[in-house]
């Protein structure tokens, strides 16, 4: 009935599977060091009169005959049981992994799961038998969607379930401006059905694969103090619950559900269905500017109010700030005419340069693997994100080396500077680079009326944080904000109409595959994450993305966190929820049973 996504096993786990599975076979033991040196002493002894000769021969069988029954006696001393399924040890026994046995990972390669379960339904009635099916043998059924999220909150090793195949536009109201899809839809396919209709998404996350029902359950979020998370956008949806079957919610039916399960990160249903109020398709006009946090401080408040896209991204030792708003081409005016004070090439000249002295030192040290130029791709082909991956490649954890690959990055968006006109769609992406660990953490910042000030000061400390533990911190921090979001369980939900808020995102790349140095990346990155978390993160009011937040490791910092996310969200309405819809948890992970335990066990 349902189709399974057949997933490739990568090989990399494919081999740490069998490397450490109890019945992969293993070499034979090395021969006993007595019984090796009694038959070198044989074989290269020289012979002695017979007399010496005959006793030394019998004091070496006599050793080899103590070890044979040594190693008789250890045998039968400790049998197999009668139901054993092998008598004897045999070697080289090789157990393989069942052929549906498949490992499912986010996109960064920083979480990873195996399940025999991964289901893609067709349609709406598939979807509903398949909770109903699971709820009855209380079988896992966690809604995953891109597998985009960096902490992997969509992923269960018990099974889940991909609405990939339900990716359709059912419904488009072109005079009240609202589309009707299906939740498996990606973002970037959404846009483009719906363009030759006049209308496009209000606001966008950074990337475009997401499926619209993984970023709604998260919260995810664009940018421009004016315009709220992605959940705002959405006006009516259809949940699929395990305990009381297909629901529809809205601010008119059961308003309460309705604004708790538009960001239920999966755990109240799985989401189905949405109506999303869209606008209309525009053009925009990018400015991108470098700047410095003392001329920020003087024209922050303007920045946030009359831009309707901002953002900033810090480079870390540097005093450099990349501004990028984006706004409505004029009706009056039109596009800006502008012409680039450099090409690309030029903005490129510097990274360039800094990655040919940077490969020619590292290959002398013998840190790099060395090969022929002849095989090596063309430098200039190279993007600037694909050219920073490369760099950081090389020493990714020497804050010098970190410090020069930043650096050569401001010399990057100072060449940059410039206009760049286009649709909204195509417009307000970023790219962000190649697989990476994040922190992002979401904080009030005053109203739009009155900005606090807050968000400025929360970066000030946080350069100066890095710089004084001398962190191997890359480029960019981004800086983001949005309008409030009524959705309670939002990181940047509120009561108060004008509240805005800051989010800032914190990175380290992970530009190798190389497993032991992508240990040492996340041991490095999880201690940056630290010192912001106990230095800024209560200061500042801050809470972690839900896409972001990762679950500690120790008892008593989990307690700790537990307790603080139940001193923002409505945890406990939450958890009823989750008891009325999902009396048998299929829907929950390790994540969710963590974050927000049902019982008082941890």
């Amino acid at each position: 009935m349902f189709r399974s996504l057949s997933l490739k096993r990568s090989f990399k786990t494919h081999l740490k599977t069998l490397i450490h599975c109890p019945n992969h076979p293993q070499p034979p033991p090395p021969p006993s060091p007595v019984l090796f040196s009694s038959i070198r002493a044989l074989s290269t002894a020289s012979p002695p009169p017979s007399s010496s000769s005959d006793s030394e021969l019998r004091k070496y069988l006599g050793y080899t005959a103590l070890l044979a029954f040594c190693g008789v006696a250890t045998y039968y001393s400790f049998p197999f049981s009668e139901n054993a399924k092998h008598k004897k040890a045999q070697l080289f026994r090789y157990a393989p992994l069942p052929e549906d046995l498949h490992t499912v990972s986010n996109w960064s390669g920083t979480h990873e799961v195996q399940t025999r379960h991964f289901h893609q339904p067709e349609n709406l009635k598939q979807l509903e038998e398949l909770v109903k099916e699971s709820n009855e043998k209380r079988v896992k059924l966690r809604p995953v969607g891109s597998g985009l999220s960096p902490n992997g909150i969509g992923l269960a090793r018990g099974g889940m379930v991909n609405l990939a195949l339900m990716d359709k536009v059912l419904e488009v109201d072109k005079e009240k401006k609202r589309v009707r899809v299906q939740a498996g839809i990606r973002v970037q396919q959404l846009v483009d059905e719906i363009k030759d209709y006049g209308l496009t998404l209000q606001n966008f996350a950074s990337i475009r694969e997401q499926q619209i029902g993984g970023i709604l359950q998260v919260g995810a979020h664009g940018t421009g103090a004016k315009l709220p998370p992605i959940d705002e956008q959405i006006i009516s949806m259809k949940l699929v619950t395990p305990a009381k079957g297909t629901i529809e919610l809205s601010k008119e039916k059961d308003p309460e559900l309705f604004y708790l399960a538009r960001c239920g990160l999966g755990g109240l249903g799985v989401v189905a269905e949405v109506t999303i109020q869209c606008v209309e398709r525009q053009e925009l006009v990018e400015h991108t500017t470098v700047s410095n946090l003392k001329d920020l401080k003087k024209n922050h408040k303007k920045m946030l109010s009359e831009n309707k896209h901002v953002k900033y991204l810090y480079i870390p030792y540097t005093d450099t700030v990349v501004v990028v708003t984006c706004n409505p081409v004029s009706k009056w005016r039109g596009p800006p005419k502008f012409k680039p004070k450099h090409t690309t090439d030029e903005a490129m000249q510097d990274i360039r340069e800094l990655y040919k002295e940077s490969l020619k030192k590292y290959r002398a040290r013998d840190i790099t693997t060395k090969s022929s130029d002849s095989n090596e791709p063309n430098i200039n082909d190279f993007s600037f994100t694909e050219l920073r991956d490369k760099l950081h490649s090389l020493d990714p954890l020497n804050k010098d080396h970190v410090m020069k690959v930043n650096h050569a990055e401001a010399e990057f968006w100072r060449k940059s500077e410039g206009y760049r006109v286009g649709w909204s769609d195509d417009i307000l992406g970023f790219d962000c680079g190649g697989q990476q660990w994040v922190s992002e953490t979401c904080f009030p910042a005053g109203t739009l009326s009155k900005p606090s000030m807050k968000d400025l000061e929360y970066i000030e400390e946080l350069k100066k944080l890095i710089e004084t533990n001398e962190l191997p911190a890359p480029a960019p921090i981004e800086q983001r904000w949005t309008a409030r979001s009524q959705s309670p369980m939002s990181p940047a939900s509120s009561s108060a109409e004008d509240d805005i808020f800051s989010w800032v995102g914190i990175i380290m790349y992970l530009p190798t595959m190389d497993a032991r140095q992508r240990k040492e990346i996340t041991e490095e990155f999880f201690h940056y994450r630290h010192l912001t978390q106990s230095q800024l993160w209560d200061k500042y009011s801050a809470y972690e993305h839900w896409a972001k937040i990762e679950v500690p490791k120790d008892k008593e910092e989990l307690e700790a966190l537990q307790a603080r996310l139940k001193t923002r969200f409505p945890v406990d309405a939450y958890n009823k929820a989750r008891r009325e819809l999902d009396p048998n948890r299929i829907l929950s992970n390790n994540i969710l049973e963590k974050l927000f335990p049902l019982s008082d066990n941890v």
